[in-house]
């Protein structure tokens, strides 16, 4: 067996890192501003321990742009560095220098930023040529000077530096000629370096003259040095939390209330999470959280990071906990960041329970903003439905709202079917559907508005959560069958009462794309209207589920389906019953004992083929004759219920209640009502 060390050659690690080592080329200006930010808090640190008793001075760094020598340059007043440091940090690819100074001083050093030793590199992704010039903290230190074009060849000399610190000038080259724009560069400082804890200064400040912006002799700081985040929550006021998230989200209106995070362990994280006003249907995005580690922007995909509800929340988080990919680009999942996630939704749930617990009426007056995020929550995070359950509220078409256990104990008692559920009643549309829920009101029912987007699955996973459930659509039944007491009363028609008044119904239904309707007698109370149309729950609900996947599926190929309910018990439709039997009776009687008698011939042969283990006779000319009568019967009925301008406004009325009246059928419906006035 043999030992040995793998060599890693810089002629090959060079262009590893100048092509591969950052999804963007525009991440080398965070690298190299955080690396001037580090040697400037290091300075700090030393000076608190007493290891540096010079003046510490300006503490700032500068970003210069200087097109016309085609130079970018990063200075800073921090620590510097000498030959020695150098040699250790500089022509060491990944030592870092960062964190031997955080295993130094790593209970009390400012925040440091670097992790990797490899930022520096990432200059020679926009850079034909590097050079630092550095002058070291160290008392009798000499300046240095390290120059290199991307090749593994350096040359470094002693020079005269006047000033502490470090200056780093990139030479642009000719394919990222765009860094040398000053406007390029002040947005990419705004992007990723807004909020370190050391001033970055870009350009001048510019004032309006003679009819154009000129700068001015004062300089332009980039940043805020002390973020909201970083300050404990009684410094605050709401107007410092309004002012910081209008800072974050531009031309947004108020958000509804915030939460500041604070925590030290088992982990450090700091932010602020904003609830915003969600008005359309979805009309949302996913990357209005942002993600930094000490105070250096990281990412704006941030899912890993806060539970999948969170991400229609607005704001910042900060953890030098959540682990990095080396280019610190983004997220490395891992059970840190899973504790993480859990503590946020937790957090998220605390607050909304004080504030239900401490204004219930505000929290109310809030519901209506607020429920998506809750309800896409209960949806997607069991832990969170266990908290949430506690606030969650259900609001009435009245307007009154409700916790579910609330609800529960006020519809027990009047809306426990023969089953012993108890049907929640609800409407996604009180104003389309006033008739269906002014019924149901009458009966002593109540009915919830769930209009929300996301209601359809709220409803689904409460009826699965809450024992003896279900959740019924107050148009998807007459009001006498919402809820089921006991077996339902029989319509008191006769088969041939039946078929006759079913093929009068349906003969003048007109045609209503993508649906299909069924005809069903029920003897209700008498001043109940005529006729009612309602939607099956179930293949509603399959159809809405279907609507929301790609394609529909196969609930979604079908057409709706509806069912025309007839009051056998409404004085009107009694007349049209007992007139159209009376008026066909002697037409249909034989034709339908003619299809008995055939059927019955079928059905014997059938019978006796299989039998004697024959192959059934050819049928087809008595099948045939069979369809020739019904389409006979079909027509007798169908030119009658034509002669009837009753029968069809009593129809076109009950499609009119469900919204499924429409063009020519309305305007006969209309014409129609006139003449019969």
């Amino acid at each position: 067996m043999s030992t040995g060390k793998i060599g890693v050659t810089t002629e090959n690690i060079f262009p590893i890192i100048k092509k591969f080592l950052y999804s963007d080329h525009e991440i080398f200006l965070r690298e190299l501003v955080s690396n001037a930010i580090d040697a400037t808090q290091k300075l700090k640190t030393l000076s608190s321990f007493g290891e540096f008793k010079g003046e510490l001075g300006e503490m700032n760094v500068k970003v210069t742009v200087d097109k016309s020598a085609g130079t970018l340059i990063i200075s800073d007043h921090g620590i510097g560095m000498d030959q020695e440091d150098v040699e250790k940090y500089i022509n060491q690819i990944a030592f870092s220098g960062a964190e031997e100074f955080l295993a130094k001083y790593k209970d009390t050093a400012n925040s440091i930023i670097g992790h990797f030793g490899l930022g520096f590199y990432s200059a020679f992704m926009v850079s034909k040529k590097v050079e630092i010039r550095s002058l070291s903290y160290k008392e009798g230190a000499k300046g240095v000077q390290w120059i290199c074009d991307g090749s593994p060849e350096y040359e470094m000399k002693e020079i005269d530096k006047e000033t502490r610190g470090t200056d780093v000038i990139l030479y642009i080259d000719d394919d990222n000629k765009e860094f040398l724009e000053q406007e390029r560069i002040d947005t990419l400082l705004k992007k990723y370096c807004r909020f370190l804890p050391v001033p970055v200064i870009s350009g001048k400040e510019q004032e309006w003259k003679d009819g154009k912006y000129v700068d001015t002799d004062k300089d332009k700081v980039v940043n805020a040095s002390e973020p909201l985040w970083t300050k404990k929550p009684t410094e605050l006021t709401d107007e410092d939390y309004l002012k910081f998230y209008h800072e974050l989200m531009p031309g947004n209106e108020d958000p509804m209330f915030w939460i500041h995070l604070n925590v030290d362990y088992p982990f450090t994280l700091t932010g602020i999470l904003y609830f915003p006003k969600i008005r359309n249907n979805f009309d949302i995005q996913k990357n209005r959280i942002q993600l930094y580690c000490n105070q250096v922007y990281v990412t704006d995909q941030v899912e890993g990071v806060v539970p999948e509800f969170m991400t229609l929340m607005q704001g910042v988080i900060d953890s030098p906990d959540i682990p990095l990919n080396v280019s610190r680009s983004y997220l490395q999942a891992d059970q840190q960041v899973k504790k993480i996630s859990s503590y946020i939704s937790k957090k998220v749930a605390e607050k909304l329970d004080k504030m239900y617990k401490d204004d219930r009426k505000s929290f109310e007056e809030k519901w209506d903003d607020i429920k998506v995020f809750i309800e896409y929550g209960m949806l997607t995070d069991e832990k969170f439905y266990e908290s949430a359950k506690k606030f969650f509220l259900l609001k009435d078409v009245g307007g009154s709202y409700y916790t579910l256990e609330d609800y529960r104990k006020l519809i027990e008692a009047s809306q426990t079917d023969k089953n012993d559920t108890v049907i929640y009643l609800y409407s996604t549309d009180p104003t389309a559907q006033f008739t269906y829920v002014k019924a149901a009101e009458e009966k002593g029912y109540n009915v919830l508005d769930m209009d929300g987007q996301l209601d359809p699955h709220i409803v689904g996973m409460l009826e699965q959560k809450i024992d003896k459930t279900r959740f019924v659509r107050v148009d998807s039944d007459i009001p006498e069958r919402l809820i089921e007491k006991s077996d339902s009363k029989d319509a008191g028609l006769s088969p041939l009462q039946t078929d006759i008044m079913s093929t009068v119904v349906k003969s003048q239904i007109p045609q209503v794309e993508k649906a299909q309707f069924i005809v069903t007698f029920a003897a209700l109370r008498p001043d109940d209207a005529p006729a009612t149309v309602t939607q099956n729950e179930f293949m509603r609900r399959m159809k809405e589920m279907a609507a929301m996947q790609p394609g529909g599926g196969f609930y979604g190929q079908m057409p709706d389906n509806y069912e025309i309910i007839v009051n056998t018990e409404q004085p009107v439709m009694k007349e049209i019953i007992n007139l159209a039997t009376s008026s066909l009776e002697n037409e249909v009687t034989p034709i339908r004992a003619e299809i008995e008698t055939i059927n019955k011939e079928i059905e014997e042969a059938r019978k006796a083929a299989s039998d004697k283990k024959e192959t059934a006779p050819d049928l087809s000319e008595k099948e045939n004759k069979v369809a020739d009568l019904r389409k006979n019967e079909e027509d007798i009925i169908g030119k009658y219920a034509g002669e009837q301008p009753k029968v069809k406004q009593i129809i076109d009325l009950a499609l009119l209640q469900s919204h499924l009246l429409s063009g020519e059928s309305l305007n006969e419906f209309i014409k129609r009502s006139v003449s019969l006035l």
